[in-house]
């Protein structure tokens, strides 16, 4: 089964930015994820990196109103399921594995955004159906260089780059034609949201929301 395009592209193109989140208080969650929906970033990725990511996605899922929740840092088709079950409408890996693909198929309602740092990755994805892809490690891999490079011979690959992408560099990424969206931590560190910082969230949301080409 192929990728989901048009439900994945819907995700990407919500926001000039997906947020991507370590966080693991679901009562922090919640405030969190409704700063950035506030401030014009539905896109919401939460890891896998916490004990308490899946309560998370669960607690924004059912309480945040125009949040576009999903899962980051799936490696397997057991997380796979269990951030399905929790309430996530994406998942987002750092790589792909054929289980992985396979989890995706299982779950086409939560359509799978799999990572990407090689052509030849690329490529296999490509064969696999999948034309919406996460570019990372985005700055360690090759940054901006690296994508113009497989925008030509590659151009069916639209990408969201994530990984070293700041307020600093994200535009440099946007303006390349082969990406939708750039995915970033900085809107809402772990600092931020461990103290309960919502008012300088929601206001970095809102310049990642401004952020155009």
């Amino acid at each position: 089964m192929a990728q989901n395009i048009e439900r994945v592209e819907a995700i990407m193109t919500a926001a000039p930015v997906i947020a991507v989140l370590i966080v693991n208080d679901p009562k922090k969650a919640v405030p969190m994820a409704e700063a950035l929906v506030r401030g014009g970033i539905p896109g919401i990725e939460i890891t896998l990196r916490t004990p308490n990511a899946l309560d998370c996605i669960k607690a924004v899922a059912d309480n945040v109103e125009g949040a576009l929740v999903g899962a980051g840092t799936v490696l397997n088709h057991q997380q796979y399921e269990a951030s399905v079950k929790a309430g996530s409408t994406f998942v987002v890996s750092p790589g792909a594995t054929d289980n992985l693909i396979a989890a995706a198929e299982d779950f086409p309602q939560a359509p799978l955004l799999p990572g990407a740092g090689t052509a030849s990755e690329v490529m296999k994805l490509l064969e696999a159906g999948y034309e919406r892809l996460k570019f990372f490690p985005a700055v360690p891999a090759g940054g901006t260089p690296m994508l113009k490079g497989l925008s030509s011979p590659l151009a069916a690959a639209k990408f969201c780059p994530t990984g070293g992408i700041n307020l600093g560099n994200a535009r440099d990424f946007l303006a390349l034609p082969n990406v939708l969206c750039v995915g970033g931590s900085w809107i809402a560190d772990a600092k931020a949201i461990e103290s309960e910082d919502w008012a300088g969230i929601e206001k970095r949301a809102c310049e990642a929301a401004a952020l155009t080409v």
